[in-house]
């Protein structure tokens, strides 16, 4: 296996090398190495600096980037697991070149998760995670990472893939990538819950392929049972622009008031909020120093996160400027009229022209 050193943040590792000329060279190398998710690394290790928990499980480590740099940037003792052995041992050589201190292993991860315990369960799976969500709230004691990156089941492109992992309906919508998002929390939700355990979530996001969660679990049946008041459904109107919330285990039955047609619900998904702004603002602060793999990518990120508001669906607003045949106007002068008529307004983190508001559409049209 030919190798070459590639450098993350403060974290230089060997890796496969890989066939640049093919569509998706990290499929090319025979262990995974994928350089575009350096900003999911990023912001992971951030997390853990805020949290500190007691140890850390990279569940399928595959080259070992990301337990490397946690074990590596973070004071936290990692374990690093692939049930691939030619993968730990590239682990093992990686660990050595670092002199860092790690445990590694070469398990099933379901199979270790169900025996071992750990303070930071990390799920970094090649697609879905869902097979491994269960074994993992098992196994934290107090946190968990989750990244999926079968975005298309999640946000309504394979709608039956959808529904048969995440156990709720997704909706192909503009905002699809929220949906994805919320849905994927509301499973991990709901799958704690079985458990007597809530989620909290700390820092959950959206970008390019991935989706991204950070969560604290809470151990007692009344934080399981607010979870679970959290979840609900976006009602979409299929015709017109009209989208409302709905915060109910079971969706209700409604039709748009705008056009008259039945609205059709997506979820069951989360409502709460995706961040916790105790631990956004120790990131914030934290990465004006923080070496990172995507230093300006990480910086938008969580400057836009802080900013955006607490609601779960978006506008894109030059498709709504094409429904009501206007001419848009810059999106901060949008959002400024928005909070000049006292509404909340402001970007979303996954796309350039995404809004979120709580102004009903005829404010929006007039703002626009």
């Amino acid at each position: 296996m030919d190798l070459t050193l590639v450098t993350e943040g403060r974290t230089t590792i060997s890796v496969p090398c890989q066939n640049p000329l093919v569509p998706f060279p990290p499929g090319t190398a025979p262990v995974f190495y994928n350089s575009r998710m350096a900003l999911n690394r990023d912001t992971t290790v951030l997390v853990i600096r805020q949290l500190s928990p007691h140890s850390y499980l990279d569940a399928m480590a595959a080259s070992g980037i990301r337990g490397c740099r946690v074990g590596n940037e973070t004071d936290v003792p990692v374990t690093l697991n692939d049930r691939d052995l030619m993968a730990t041992r590239l682990i093992m050589q990686n660990v050595r070149s670092l002199g860092i201190q790690a445990k590694i292993t070469c398990q099933d991860a379901n199979s270790l998760m169900s025996e071992e315990k750990f303070g930071f369960v990390d799920l970094d799976p090649f697609g879905t995670p869902a097979p491994f969500i269960d074994a993992a709230i098992r196994s934290s004691g107090k946190y968990l990472g989750v990244t999926a990156t079968d975005t298309a089941p999640l946000c309504g492109a394979h709608l039956r893939a959808g529904i048969r992992r995440y156990m709720a309906r997704p909706l192909n919508t503009e905002y699809h990538t929220e949906v994805g998002l919320r849905i994927l929390l509301g499973n991990v939700a709901r799958h704690a819950a079985v458990y007597d355990k809530g989620i909290i979530p700390l820092f959950c996001y959206a970008h390019e392929h991935f989706v991204r969660l950070h969560l604290q679990l809470k151990s007692s049946a009344s934080a399981a049972d607010k979870s679970i008041a959290r979840l609900g459904y976006i009602h979409q109107c299929p015709v017109c622009p009209y989208r409302m919330e709905e915060q109910k285990f079971f969706p209700g039955v409604y039709t748009c008031p705008l056009c008259g047609t039945s609205l059709t619900p997506t979820g069951p998904l989360w409502t709460g909020p995706i961040h916790d702004q105790d631990t956004l603002s120790g990131m914030i602060q934290d990465a004006e120093t923080f070496i990172a793999g995507d230093k300006s990518g990480l910086t938008k990120l969580l400057n836009t996160c802080w900013d955006e508001p607490d609601i779960s669906f978006s506008y894109n607003y030059h498709k709504l400027a094409k429904y009501y045949r206007l001419s848009p106007g810059p999106v901060d002068i949008i959002l400024n009229r928005l909070r000049d008529e006292g509404y909340i307004a402001g970007r979303v983190h996954y796309s350039g022209y995404g809004i979120k508001t709580d102004a009903p559409l005829e404010v929006i049209r007039d703002s626009l």
